[in-house]
């Protein structure tokens, strides 16, 4: 027996399926319906997984049991805990304000009118392109103690008489670790704050030379309340990627020198797939996610904002 198509429906069916396809909510819920299922499962099954196992005792090999808040009460008895999470925290909030800063001033530099912008402006990306491994393993050599880059320059410069331990006392680690992660992120910022300034009229700026305003005090009157909006959603998306950083920490330090630049991203990683305790290693992720997501409203109403 055939299959009754909508097309064999009374009337009333068709028109009421016509009509509900004309709705703009309901035509996009179905176009997007492949990619929430495929979130679904890939993304908020594990979501849930990690909440779950941050309230067992999961190690490998054995299934865990519900211990409720214990892994998060001995984490707060944990000074590696309070190390990574100082660590996590200043990692974040230096990197990310060098990345706006030095981002703002070369946005504003290509946003000019020079011979090679075009070269200039790919170059600029480079680092943005590049696998975030390969990078971390450039810096790892650069910063490598016996055969770094950085003080093979700088000693024959003359302005050092010593290799530097960039990687072995704990403030040279995370000061290099903030560098790597400036370099990197840096053309996240150029990049999107360039497309802000194109689309500022040029009369603003004619207007203000009429009234004898100078650089600084167009950039302050004219380009940076107007580029306030984009730059505050861009600095919540750095700051979410470099709060939930793992893989240039990883392969730079492994957190080290002992434990001293530990994220928790590394951390977590480190009690859970080295250490073989899931549960904590869970629990010690999940301290992010109220960073993540004041992040994501934050970003979130800006963009309604915008709309």
């Amino acid at each position: 027996m055939e299959s009754e198509s909508i097309y064999d429906r009374p009337p009333g069916m068709r028109q009421r399926f016509s009509r509900a396809l004309e709705n703009p909510t309901v035509l996009g819920l179905l176009f997007v319906a492949p990619a929430e299922l495929l979130l679904l499962v890939f993304l908020a099954y594990p979501f849930v997984l990690g909440i779950w196992l941050g309230f067992t005792d999961t190690i490998v090999g054995r299934q865990g049991h519900y211990i409720g808040w214990q892994n998060y009460i001995d984490l707060v008895n944990d000074t590696q805990f309070w190390l990574t999470a100082f660590n996590t925290f200043f990692y974040t909030v230096i990197a990310v304000i060098l990345k706006a800063v030095l981002g703002i001033g070369l946005a504003v530099v290509l946003n000019r009118d020079f011979k090679a912008k075009g070269l200039v402006r790919a170059i600029v990306l480079l680092p943005w392109i590049i696998p975030t491994a390969l990078s971390a393993l450039c810096f790892w050599w650069l910063y490598d103690a016996t055969f770094s880059g950085i003080s093979w320059a700088l000693v024959r410069l003359g302005i050092i008489d010593h290799y530097i331990n960039f990687l072995g006392d704990p403030w040279n680690a995370r000061w290099s670790l903030i560098a790597a992660n400036v370099w990197r992120g840096v053309p996240f910022f150029t990049i999107g704050l360039l497309a802000g300034l194109q689309t500022i009229s040029p009369d603003l700026y004619e207007a203000a030379d009429i009234d004898g305003a100078g650089s600084w005090k167009k950039f302050r009157r004219i380009t940076l309340p107007l580029l306030t909006p984009l730059l505050t959603v861009v600095t919540v998306f750095s700051t979410i990627w470099t709060f939930a950083d793992f893989q240039l920490v990883w392969i730079i330090t492994k957190g080290g020198p002992a434990g001293a630049t530990h994220i928790f991203g590394t951390l977590s990683y480190e009690r859970a797939m080295q250490g073989g305790h899931f549960g904590m290693g869970a629990a010690i992720s999940n301290f992010m996610l109220p960073v993540l997501v004041i992040c994501v409203l934050i970003a979130f109403m800006f963009l309604k904002k915008e709309d």
